[in-house]
């Protein structure tokens, strides 16, 4: 219940003048101490202008992103539209050696009304493998998927992708599904990694569906050639290879936004996005690194920077607040 400065001002008064004692007369009144003696301690230091209520005051706040980074903010945003408030934030960091939360960025996006509905709903890849890798070339992932050509029919696409990094190693764009198909393919990923010219202990390990090409014979003896063990999925069960599921997802999310005459044309924007993928877009399940970051192991020098940043930004900002504001930070405790 709110009182006026006049009600506070006969309470304290009734309080004052009555016969029982201050706790007795509190308790008749349904009181609190504590709050007596507020109203009693403002009134003897301001009268009774100190009993009106006061207005709250802004809680002045020492992490506030600074003008200027905000409106860098927006100028990212507006200029990579496509990335998510998620993203943004960690390419600002990285860029500007900047620290801003993801939630900051999202509020900011919001209020300037840049936060657009998703178009599409991506699938989940499976939180866990069953055999989780713990290094890069441990496990490779392979599948197939498929695009139109318009005036050449179907066209298949025929990729590696690392397991550990979700780094796409190798891909081709075949005419058919086939066992040589999957092997021309994983002897580009073998080239590229090197692991067909130096000895290994163990060489990656292959985890695909069970469709006809992976199930042959000819499969089964490229593999042995190449001491490589393959694993299948369960029947019925994609998000076994949820991975490359998902990148399969992610890819035709962008590549079916357009028409394509010629085989050459698909190519090339596969490549391009292939390229985004590897080396630009931060994946969530990787800690906001990129493929190539966990792939070519400068992960973790990259997440001990960021936290650098982090700590340098917010030492920054506390500095600059209390000197500001000439405020004495033992005072605001």
């Amino acid at each position: 219940m709110k009182y006026s400065a006049s009600e506070k001002f006969e309470i304290i008064s009734l309080v004052e003048q009555s016969n029982l004692s201050v706790r007795q007369t509190l308790l008749q009144l349904g009181m609190r101490k504590s709050t007596f003696y507020h109203w009693l301690k403002r009134y003897q230091s301001e009268g009774i202008d100190g009993l009106e209520d006061q207005k709250p005051r802004p809680r002045l706040v020492w992490n506030k992103l600074p003008e200027d980074q905000k409106a860098a903010m927006i100028r990212l945003a507006l200029d990579k539209p496509e990335l998510s408030p998620r993203e943004l934030a960690v390419t600002y960091i990285d860029e500007q050696s900047s620290f801003v939360s993801e939630s900051t960025v999202y509020r900011l996006l919001k209020a300037h009304d840049l936060i657009t509905s998703p178009t599409y709903i991506l699938i989940q890849a499976k939180d866990k493998f069953q055999h989780p890798t713990t290094r890069v070339n441990e496990m490779w992932q392979t599948d197939f998927t498929y695009f139109k050509i318009t005036g050449w029919g179907w066209y298949y696409l025929s990729t590696v992708l690392d397991d550990g990094s979700r780094f796409i190693i190798a891909w081709r764009l075949c005419a058919t599904m086939n066992a040589r198909d999957v092997s021309d393919t994983l002897d580009d990923a073998l080239r590229f990694t090197g692991l067909d010219r130096i000895k290994v202990k163990h060489k990656p390990r292959l985890l695909s569906d069970n469709g006809a090409s992976y199930i042959s014979s000819e499969l089964a003896h490229y593999l042995e050639n190449q001491n490589m063990s393959h694993t299948r999925g369960k029947p019925f069960h994609p998000q076994t290879q949820g991975k490359i599921e998902r990148w399969h997802r992610s890819l035709k999310n962008q590549i079916l936004l357009e028409n394509y005459y010629f085989p050459g044309e698909l190519e090339d924007r596969i490549r391009q996005f292939i390229d985004y993928y590897n080396h630009e877009r931060y994946h969530e399940s990787l800690n906001n690194l990129t493929p190539a970051d966990v792939f070519y192991g400068r992960g973790h020098s990259i997440l001990n920077e960021r936290e650098k940043i982090k700590h340098r930004t917010l030492a920054l900002r506390r500095h600059l607040f209390y000197a500001n504001k000439s405020i004495n930070p033992l005072s605001m405790s």
